[in-house]
């Protein structure tokens, strides 16, 4: 029987996406794991491929389309002998997924139950080579592709997945002690906006789908996370002579330490001598992150990415500088995957490297906090036997969510990354 091909959920928080490009021609015989298209979301154009072997009937959604909604048919697949007329089954996962109106929120696509032990596991083979990477056991992930075929959202997802199974629902709480909705403004309509230029000249730029997550995001932060900031200065000149150092020793293996990567790594050993400090906001409870997951936020074109090392308190400075490098790079391009950006307890915006002294950033939601890093400035300062000297001085502001982190909470954590930046050697050992 014939079976549809479905827009692709390529992340949690994915509605809807552009199918930019189409990679097959109807009658082009298809195999299992083959890139059939290619899919933009909000963040990134993104490889699609085929579940199941074939030949494409019909294609149902042109290349350029954009706005195409989540498990919407875009395609018929065809088995050996079919006519283009034959009915199409639907998959399980093609039941349209439930999401908040305004904000989007993390969904689960509708699967199969995971594979009991010792049975037969289907899967793409991207999916078993991601599952490879992550280490996880394909027999206790949920597949959602056609006939119960685990596919790469299915993997990506899987942490989120089981976190979601694991936690008690919300609608156990007491009603009385559910949060209430909080309805976003949404300012002046475009049209009372466009009367109010209509003597000017202007030109009028669309939003892309990037432009309209970062304003939703936003908006929402501000608008439901209680901000609170926290402000110090760094004397940096122990460890721009650190620095130094190292590079010189590292030039011959191609390696450039940056202070950024410093303050990455002071930020993960920050994470961890503060656990109470490694923690996101989910609704009705909090989670505590183990590892030091650091995001550090990177501007692209049309927005931003935060991209995630993971691990990082494991990792040393030269390798969070080349993973650091590695993600930027792939951002600017739109080219990171899903799991490469979600996540992470805490993040970094270092705009001293554009000449700002400092600046306020606004928490990235579920995050319990960001460091804003100014740029880093020579200023008189009193040494330590009173005399008046000259120093490299950095501001950095720690903006938090008093959901998450209590004011001495967050001062303790901020004093400890001053502490590992200024005594770089620290974060050698």
């Amino acid at each position: 029987m014939a079976i549809e091909i479905l827009m692709p959920a390529l992340s949690p928080t994915m509605e809807e996406g552009t199918l930019a490009k189409w990679l097959v021609k109807e009658g082009d015989v298809v195999k299992s794991g083959q890139v059939i298209a290619e899919i933009e979301t909000d963040k990134a154009t993104m490889e699609f491929e085929a579940v199941d072997e074939g030949r494409i009937g019909r294609i149902l959604v042109a290349e350029g389309t954009a706005s195409v909604k989540v498990n919407t048919a875009i395609a018929v697949l065809l088995e050996d002998g079919e006519a283009a007329g034959a009915a199409v089954a639907k998959p399980a996962a093609a039941a349209p997924v439930a999401a908040a109106a305004a904000v989007p929120a993390p969904v689960a696509v509708a699967a199969t139950a995971p594979v009991a032990s010792g049975a037969r596991v289907f899967a793409s083979p991207l999916a078993r080579r991601i599952a490879k990477e992550k280490g996880l056991d394909l027999t206790q992930v949920a597949g959602s592709g056609p006939h119960g075929r685990i596919v790469r959202a299915d993997v990506e997802g899987a942490r989120a997945v089981a976190a979601a199974v694991a936690a008690p629902p919300a609608a156990a709480a007491p009603a009385a002690t559910a949060p209430a909705k909080v309805a976003l403004a949404a300012g002046p309509s475009a049209d009372t906006v466009l009367k109010m230029y209509a003597d000017r000249d202007f030109t009028e730029v669309p939003l892309d789908g990037m432009r309209r997550t970062v304003a939703a995001r936003l908006t929402e932060a501000k608008q439901t996370i209680p901000h609170f900031y926290l402000r110090r200065e760094v004397r940096l000149d122990a460890l721009m002579a650190v620095r130094e150092q190292l590079n010189k020793g590292l030039e011959a293996r191609g390696v450039k330490l940056s202070v950024n990567d410093f303050i990455i790594k002071a930020s993960a050993i920050a994470l961890q001598a503060v656990p109470a400090a490694n923690r996101v906001w989910a609704g009705d409870r909090m989670l505590q992150l183990k590892p030091s997951d650091v995001a550090v936020a990177v501007a692209v074109e049309g927005g931003l990415f935060t991209p995630v090392l993971r691990d990082a308190e494991a990792k040393t400075l030269s390798a969070l500088s080349a993973e650091m490098k590695d993600l930027a790079a792939r951002a600017k391009s739109k080219k990171l995957a899903p799991h490469e950006y979600q996540g992470g307890s805490f993040a970094i915006s270092n705009l001293g490297m554009m000449g700002i002294e400092n600046f306020d950033a606004v928490i990235n939601p579920p995050h319990g906090s960001i460091l804003a890093v100014g740029a880093g400035i020579k200023k008189p300062v009193v040494q330590a036997d009173g005399s008046i000297g000259v120093a490299t001085v950095m501001s950095m502001t720690l903006s938090v969510d008093h959901r998450v982190i209590d004011g001495a909470l967050g001062a303790e954590f901020l004093k400890v990354i001053v502490e590992c930046l200024e005594n770089p050697i620290t974060m050698l050992a």
